[in-house]
């Protein structure tokens, strides 16, 4: 079986130094925040190139308190779009403001700049571009449009750690970035994480405050706020990981272009990274028409595949408040019919991919 992602071989390739630096957590005890989380938030936010690292229990929390952190409320707008984990619209909803969506790049599925303007009223407040699968946004017509009408952008790096945007690392390019640590991600805690990374101070000791029940000292409760705090085991195990992310994304990069090489005359639509882009990979989403009979024939032949997602968010049935119907962003909508998510991890063997690309070309697409 090829599976989709292969965490087990991960850890084994880097056991000593995870189980010294979790030993040596336990015997620290500081179990909750501590020297592990402050450490990895300097680490981070450095390699992220910006001043200031929150560290905070998941992604979902990390777009909460920067929306929040950013003064966002009820009556209060946000644009994003619609082919997104779904964590990205709730985290708007959290602080009872309204998601707007826009439609996607049909190329890169990310946010189509050009959409956004249609978009804005009175009570818009921020952008919320998805660097999804990777592959960063286009950045810099969306700052011109933030500019000209006084907006906050939050990037949701989530899927994105490591990726750049004209030699700028994501994350470091809107008012704050927002990246998630779950587990399967390019650089995955061994359980939930999140962190928010900004060069804004007034940002910083906000969120720091919103993560940690609204207190800068304990028990002096200055805003209410929430339980949202990182532990210090993700802590300890996040910054062995990072020393080895540049390792772990080019070899991602490298098994795209294997993917690129061939598939290029199978009819089989792969990712593009943009001129602009270093494509970090988290995802290589394929488009194909007749994707389930796919998946199903690739299981059959021992190889595992995913689908990012199969629903945009405005058809699920949790968000039909928001008013959208089927139709009302036809690029996002033939994408989550369209897009399989392959095989996509450091340790995959170029025999792998091949196999994976055979067990394809024999669907004769």
């Amino acid at each position: 079986m090829i599976p989709f992602m292969d965490l087990k071989t991960q850890y084994h390739s880097i056991k000593v130094e995870i189980d010294k630096a979790v030993l040596d957590l336990l015997e620290s005890t500081q179990f909750v925040l501590g020297r592990e989380v402050a450490g990895f938030e300097e680490e981070f936010a450095s390699y992220c190139q910006v001043g200031r690292g929150i560290g905070v229990n998941s992604g979902t929390s990390a777009l909460h308190l920067a929306l929040l952190a950013s003064g966002i409320g009820p009556g209060d707008e946000v644009i994003t779009v619609p082919n997104t984990f779904v964590a990205t619209v709730a985290a708007i909803c959290y602080t009872g403001a309204c998601p707007v969506f826009v439609d996607i790049d049909p190329i890169t599925y990310t946010i189509d700049p050009g959409e956004i303007a249609s978009a804005i009223t009175k009570k818009t407040k921020a952008i919320i571009p998805v660097h999804l699968y990777g592959q960063p946004a286009d950045m810099d017509p969306i700052l011109d449009i933030a500019r000209r009408h006084s907006l906050l952008i939050i990037e949701d790096a989530a899927q994105a750690h490591g990726s750049e945007y004209k030699g700028r690392r994501v994350g470091s390019i809107g008012d704050m970035g927002c990246f998630s640590f779950y587990p399967g991600k390019n650089l995955g805690a061994y359980g939930e994480g999140g962190m928010v990374v900004t060069n804004n101070p007034e940002y910083d000791r906000a969120i720091r405050m919103l993560r940690d029940w609204g207190a800068e000292k304990k028990y002096e409760h200055k805003i209410k706020g929430y339980n949202y705090r990182m532990e210090g085991l993700q802590g300890a195990v996040l910054r062995v990981k990072l020393r080895y992310l540049e390792e772990w994304t080019e070899a991602r990069r490298s098994r795209a272009v294997l993917y690129d090489r061939l598939l290029a005359d199978s009819g089989i639509q792969t990712p593009l990274a943009m001129p602009y882009a270093r494509h970090a990979y988290h995802i290589y989403a394929i488009r194909i028409p007749n994707r389930a009979e796919a998946q199903k024939v690739l299981l059959d032949k021992g190889v595992q595949t995913n689908i990012h997602y199969p629903f945009p968010v405005h058809l699920l049935e949790a968000y039909r408040n928001l008013g959208y119907k089927n139709g009302d962003f036809p690029h996002a909508e033939k994408a989550a019919k369209e897009v399989l998510s392959l095989p996509m991890f450091a340790e995959l063997t170029d025999e792998s991919v091949e196999y994976v690309v055979q067990c394809l070309r024999d669907l004769g697409i």
